[in-house]
């Protein structure tokens, strides 16, 4: 993966919570408004400002203010189509969290990170939050701490993909 991009209504709001959040000042702004990128992403005579911050492991978040366009908020329901997530490895989910919150994002769940009791990722933990300033979805997850027990009808399942040339 080389980045992640984000659309934002305000480049500055969103910048004020992923440096305060991820503790790191953009690596990059500028404005994009050359012809290329007009092209690029289908908006005639396009002025977008941007950002890049480093993400923690690896990747760039692209945070990108699209001006001189005619743009609409979307809905931050999880389930609507169009709708994607950020997702972040942690080590203490519950003290990220308590982080984002202090950084101005608003938990999906007002209870916090919740504990996964079924699939490949049992026994991790897990949080969905909004981030200001347009609500996208960050997702943070805590690995379990020793990997799930394997399941019976996934034993079976498991020994016949082995065997598949």
């Amino acid at each position: 993966m080389h980045h992640v991009g984000l659309t934002v209504s305000d480049l500055d709001a969103a910048l004020a919570f992923w440096e305060g959040f991820l503790g790191v000042e953009a690596r990059w702004q500028t404005v994009l408004e050359r012809p290329y990128i007009a092209r690029h992403v289908g908006y005639p005579g396009v002025r977008i400002r941007a950002a890049f911050v480093d993400l923690p492991g690896s990747g760039i978040l692209e945070l990108l203010d699209y001006e001189q366009v005619e743009r609409a908020r979307n809905d931050e329901g999880s389930a609507n189509p169009g709708h994607a997530h950020l997702c972040l490895a942690v080590e203490d989910v519950q003290k990220v969290f308590e982080r984002a919150l202090s950084c101005g994002a608003r938990p999906v769940n007002p209870e916090g990170p919740v504990d996964v009791d079924a699939g490949p990722n049992k026994g991790a933990r897990a949080s969905y939050l909004r981030v200001p300033p347009d609500w996208h979805t960050l997702e943070l997850f805590q690995a379990p701490s020793r990997p799930p027990a394997v399941e019976p009808e996934e034993i079976d399942l498991a020994h016949r993909s082995s065997h598949l040339t």
